[in-house]
């Protein structure tokens, strides 16, 4: 395409927003309203789903071993769990590191069993893919000298199936509402494009191609994508902001955490300018494809 070609679609596309201006200011808020609710639950999403890697990541398999099992035992055992495929790590705790981790966390009134320890020698293990962890634990069930392998089977199933449904449902809800948004600005330019009738019809008779008129369409449906998501990345920006400094503090010391302010809000502010442009261009494309015979 010639520059001087491309110039005058530029200001095609400029002027019918001006034109069209209750249109445009109804088109372009339209688009706000779903380019923020896009935004904001894709960073809710996003967040939810580091917060469930994070969840994922911390389950480990309890190894309990038999009281009374020997060192060379218990090494042996170590060694059989290493093997298993899809294991990342493997601890070894005795019973009284069990036993001063329990004084630790839950008070002095625990070390009336330091004479007498009933706890367990344990080997903490950790799956490479969280989702394995029951399959590695029936393994080790089966070996010598393991008394039983722990890992809280029914809620972490539980966990992991709320956590899949919500990663669909925040990801269905995206989805519909980038729809919403293409079928917005797509009826604003099927306005125009009614409106325009006339004059299309004149530039096809002098010889204008298909893509000469359908190209002013596409640069304006472009424009209010653009234009629609100013507030959006305005507002996420400053929400996540104000979240961050707020709940960061407060998760310090805790294995959860959230992503971090950058570079998370560029690539987030970097998708909603580009799920303007593509919504706008593609609603615009699609409506002038359905709508002119040229």
């Amino acid at each position: 395409m010639k520059a001087r070609t491309y110039a005058r679609h530029v200001r095609e596309s400029f002027k019918s927003i001006g034109r069209n201006g209750w249109m445009t200011f109804a088109s372009v808020s339209a688009v706000t309203v779903t380019l923020l609710l896009v935004g904001v639950f894709i960073v809710l999403m996003l967040n939810m789903n580091k917060v469930a890697t994070d969840i994922e990541k911390d389950v480990e398999v309890r190894v309990l071993l038999e009281i009374g099992t020997k060192q060379e035992e218990a090494k042996a055992v170590g060694d059989k769990i290493e093997k298993i495929n899809g294991v990342e790590s493997v601890d070894y705790s005795s019973k009284e590191e069990e036993l001063k981790n329990l004084v630790k966390d839950l008070g002095d009134d625990f070390r009336l069993f330091e004479q007498d320890n009933p706890l367990y020698d344990v080997f903490i293990v950790k799956a490479e893919n969280p989702r394995d962890t029951g399959k590695i634990a029936a393994q080790i069930n089966k070996y010598d000298n393991v008394n039983e392998a722990l890992y809280g089977e029914a809620k972490i199933e539980k966990l992991f199936n709320i956590l899949e449904v919500s990663r669909n449902v925040g990801l269905v809800l995206i989805i519909g509402l980038l729809f919403t948004a293409m079928f917005l600005i797509s009826n604003t330019i099927k306005i125009t494009i009614v409106a325009r009738r006339r004059e299309i019809e004149i530039m096809k008779l002098v010889g204008a191609t298909n893509w000469f008129v359908r190209w002013p369409f596409v640069l304006e449906g472009l424009w209010l994508g653009v234009l629609g998501s100013i507030i959006p990345i305005a507002l996420v920006t400053t929400g996540y902001y104000y979240a961050y400094e707020f709940i960061k503090p407060k998760l310090q010391n805790h294995f959860i955490q959230i992503l971090d302010f950058t570079p998370f809000i560029y690539q987030v502010n970097g998708l909603i300018l580009l799920m303007g442009c593509l919504i706008g261009a593609w609603g615009s494309f699609m409506s002038v494809r359905k709508f002119l015979r040229v």
